[in-house]
């Protein structure tokens, strides 16, 4: 046991974000995204049982977002003609702001299969248990300072 890690971090998860490098990416996925196929280059963690939200939060206070880029945070687009909402969104745009200065001018959008491009090249992929659609987020690691 550890003092001040969320719990919902598990070992794997935690050597994982502490190996990453600056501009390193990892995707929270929610339980529809293809984590393993997309993840054949990527060490993929399971987190079953868990939400995006409380590990996106529980992520957020050890993992510094890039400041040297526009958008750090990019959410799956919804695809034009699919009328799915996302109050998940605001959840997010939330636990962000808590945690950047930038607030929610630290989130994009990427199309639907150029966020897939992107998560086959990030450095991890969680597969969590989230039923809400379009819930995918892909986070771009920043320095660490002191």
């Amino acid at each position: 046991m550890l003092k001040n890690i969320p719990p919902i971090l598990s070992p794997e998860l935690l050597k994982v974000l502490c190996e990453m490098g600056h501009s390193d990416r990892i995707v929270i996925a929610d339980g529809n995204f293809p984590a393993e196929s997309m993840g054949k280059n990527a060490i993929v963690i399971r987190a079953d049982g868990h939400g995006v939200p409380e590990l996106l939060d529980a992520i957020l206070q050890l993992f510094p977002l890039d400041t040297y880029v526009e958008k750090p945070v990019s959410l799956m687009q919804v695809m034009k003609g699919d009328n799915a909402k996302t109050p998940i969104w605001d959840t997010y745009k939330e636990i962000v702001s808590k945690y950047d200065d930038r607030g929610t001018k630290a989130i994009g959008e990427i199309e639907r299969f150029e966020f897939y491009e992107q998560a086959k090249t990030a450095y991890a992929i969680i597969a969590t248990g989230e039923t809400a659609i379009y819930a995918n987020i892909m986070l771009q690691k920043g320095v660490v300072t002191l």
